[in-house]
């Protein structure tokens, strides 16, 4: 056999003189094979020709002659597999082109890694010698013979170096273990610190089973979807997935990036862009990646990075040694990634449309009134869809009933986790009804304009004209105005309960951080979520998030103009209902009114109001008559919020002496509500 005994991928422009034989051709026919023929093991028959054979058979030639009766067992063994590749009188790499040119389904895995990676001859026969010590007792024990006194069942460089010696044109066969395309892969890796001759060699335990089609797991990468409930995505989604992977089996060496607010969702989509290009997914979420690319080409996986990045982060995704085919990353949507020196293509999944939603609640369902119902009146992703629809089905199951409806579906919004959003808001379960929230008539209509808003924002644009479509997002952004205590945060869960959607509140203090960049993090991480799950987000005390740039004077001004920038324009761009509320609309900067769909005053309560409010909050067992009540209206000149605690505290009087709750119980509650804004209660209420 003659050669430099290189194996290279085709495209390499580096020539090698005088290739052995056939061996381009085997390690071709093997690289195609892998995506097509199992790896399975045949049955073993020790005597049969194979890769490990021929690397047994080199370790066979150099052991010292021994008569047949004081052979040892290590001995007989390494003779026998001399005997099956090279007979009497030929050297034991002899047949080897011979053999790489129809080699048998067992060592197609082998020979196609070879391939990929552009291993050479020594280097092939060594990660063979090295897996056979992996599942084969009798070839620790024979290395183990041949290197007495060092000792060891895995092969030094040494003695590696001393069995490939016979190879034409192999005089550096140490220097080639030691730094060649299989140890920068990983897939032979030098152990110890002793010197090169007296190191040894071993095959990463994930590699030796992956080379002999055993199904293992790597630590820190989950293969598939695993645990996580399966999606079913909408064929926009699936075409797109498509669309993608012909770009990236065309640009192997690109990167794409998969960005949705549902953890769920992005890694489906990434399950079907894999099986798009004829593999398996692999989310890693480690940064140890040596021996990696081997081990993801074997068990034809794609790697699919899972990325967490901050607003205006920028980061390079690290190569995978050994590995040059596609790449998927899946992360949020804030951030950018870099892969070999150029940005990475980026692919959001987007909210699917009506009619897709339609038939997803469909599939989910089995209800075509309540799917299209659901689809007109919710923005839900097809992973929220899923969601929803397994929790109301066993919430339904609890109270014993099979039949879903809309209420269920809203129920289950409620009480489903916001996709991490209770970390950092909480969420306002309470119902609030139309006769719950007393308000003047204007104020109401303004509300009910709101809602209709809210409503329509997935289907507005339908009718209208390109400038009103471009740049047209689904989101609903609306700035309640007023005192404390006229009903605002009321108002937020009156529209939550008209729309379906829970509500969630903001807090500031978990949202919020002293490090910069921080607060940020958290308020990208807050709104993907909301989007993708459609719940409502209340910022109560706004302006203290969305308050007025400053001019700069110092580094802290710069950075707290920079924070109010991003939140200014993640806030235009966010497509949920996000209702903000203040005590006063100056304290907002300039630009931000722009960026709102409604700014709604909220005054103090007239006297027909507060008359209104004394009536929702007392209901119809109390003792006051009807001159009392219009004089507290007519006299008492707070907001709705100081009348709801002037109740609770008067009902606790009446409820502690067991009677109805009088006119002087009112009293003594309102002047403690009028000491806490320091002020004397009004003199025509005292009696």
């Amino acid at each position: 056999m003659h050669g430099a005994h290189a194996l290279r991928y085709r495209h390499v422009r580096r020539s090698y003189r005088m290739r052995p034989r056939g061996l381009d051709r085997a390690m071709g026919s093997a690289h195609n094979a892998i995506r097509s023929v199992p790896a399975q093991r045949e049955a073993a028959q020790t005597l049969e020709p194979s890769l490990r054979s021929f690397a047994l058979a080199a370790a066979a030639s150099v052991v010292q002659q021994a008569t047949d009766d004081g052979a040892s067992l290590e001995v007989q063994y390494l003779r026998e597999h001399l005997a099956a590749v090279a007979p009497a009188g030929e050297s034991w790499h002899a047949r080897l082109p011979e053999y790489l040119a129809r080699p048998r389904v067992s060592d197609v895995p082998l020979l196609a890694l070879a391939h990929e990676l552009g291993m050479t001859l020594a280097e092939l026969l060594a990660v063979a010698l090295a897996a056979a010590v992996e599942d084969d007792l009798m070839a620790g024990r024979a290395l183990a013979y041949l290197q007495a006194p060092v000792g060891g069942s895995r092969p030094t460089l040494g003695l590696l170096a001393r069995l490939l010696a016979d190879l034409p044109d192999c005089p550096a066969a140490l220097q080639t273990l030691a730094a060649g395309a299989a140890e920068r892969a990983g897939v032979l890796t030098l152990n110890g610190e002793s010197p090169l001759p007296e190191r040894s060699m071993a095959l990463p335990v994930p590699i030796a089973l992956a080379l002999q089609g055993i199904e293992c797991d790597w630590s820190g990468i989950g293969i598939g979807l695993g645990s996580l409930p399966q999606t079913v995505l909408p064929p926009s989604t699936l075409s797109e997935a498509g669309r993608h992977a012909k770009v990236l089996a065309a640009a192997p060496s690109r990167a794409l990036v998969i960005r949705s607010g549902s953890t769920v969702e992005a890694r489906a989509a990434a399950c079907v862009l894999a099986a798009e290009l004829g593999r398996r997914a692999a989310f890693i979420e480690t940064d140890r990646l040596a021996a990696l690319g081997p081990w993801l080409f074997l068990r034809g996986l794609l790697p699919v990075m899972c990325v967490e990045l901050a607003p205006g982060e920028h980061r390079k995704l690290l190569p995978i040694p050994g590995y040059r085919g596609p790449l998927a990353v899946v992360c949020g949507p804030d951030g950018t990634l870099e892969a070999q020196g150029e940005a990475a293509l980026s692919w959001r999944v987007t909210t699917p449309g009506s009619l897709e939603r339609e038939a997803l609640w469909q599939g989910a369902l089995d209800d075509s009134e309540l799917a299209r119902s659901l689809a007109r009146e919710h923005r839900h992703s097809s992973a929220r869809i899923g969601e929803l629809a397994r929790v109301a089905r066993h919430m339904a199951l609890i109270e014993g009933r099979t039949q879903l409806g809309h209420a269920d579906i809203v129920a289950a919004a409620r009480v489903a986790e916001g996709q991490g959003l209770g970390a950092l808001a909480q969420p306002m379960t309470e119902l609030v009804h139309d006769d719950a929230l007393v308000v003047p008539a204007a104020l109401r209509g303004d509300l009910d304009a709101l809602a209709a808003r809210c409503r329509a924002r997935d289907t507005l644009t339908d009718t209208l004209g390109p400038a009103a479509i471009t740049r047209y997002h689904p989101g609903v952004r609306a700035l309640f105005v007023g005192p404390s205590g006229t009903g605002k945060t009321l108002a937020a869960s009156w529209l939550a309960t008209k729309l379906g959607i829970p509500m969630y509140r903001i807090d500031l203090a978990a949202v919020t951080s002293k490090y910069i960049g921080e607060t940020e993090k958290n308020l990208a991480q807050l709104i993907a979520r909301a989007e993708h799950a459609e719940v409502g987000l209340l910022f109560d005390e706004a302006d203290s998030l969305f308050g007025k740039r400053t001019d700069v004077k110092d580094s802290n001004d710069r950075f707290a103009n920079a924070q109010t920038n991003y939140l200014l324009q993640r806030i235009e761009n966010f497509d949920g209902i996000a209702i903000l509320t203040s005590n006063s609309r100056a304290r907002f900067d300039s630009g931000f009114s722009r960026r709102l769909d409604a700014i709604i005053d909220f005054p103090l309560p007239g006297p027909e109001e507060r008359r209104a409010l004394w009536v929702a909050h007392l209901g119809g067992k109390h003792g006051l008559s009807t001159a009392e009540l219009n004089e507290l209206a007519a006299t008492a000149d707070l907001a709705g919020g100081h009348i709801r605690n002037a109740v609770f505290a008067a009902a606790a009087t009446a409820h502690a002496q067991a009677r109805p709750l009088v006119y002087n119980d009112i009293v003594r509650g309102l002047a403690g509500e009028y000491r806490k804004l320091g002020r004397h209660i009004p003199a025509g209420l005292a009696r």
